[in-house]
């Protein structure tokens, strides 16, 4: 899983919905971007649906 994912970042982190700068290639999301309708997204990878879940300690959960 790709470390971006594994924790909610900042929320005072500045842009919603413009990518942030990283030292890591790839694109860097905000989790209230992602989560700004609901705490729960729909994510489809080789055919399988996956959730990523908001918790209310403000942590990710991925699940199948």
């Amino acid at each position: 899983m790709n470390a971006t994912l594994r924790k909610a970042l900042p929320r005072e982190a500045n842009g919603m919905g413009a990518p942030e700068q990283s030292a890591s290639p790839g694109l860097t999301l905000h989790s209230r971007e992602l989560f700004r309708q609901g705490a729960v997204v729909q994510i489809r990878h080789q055919g399988q649906t996956y959730q990523l879940r908001l918790t209310r300690q403000d942590k990710l959960i991925l699940t199948k």
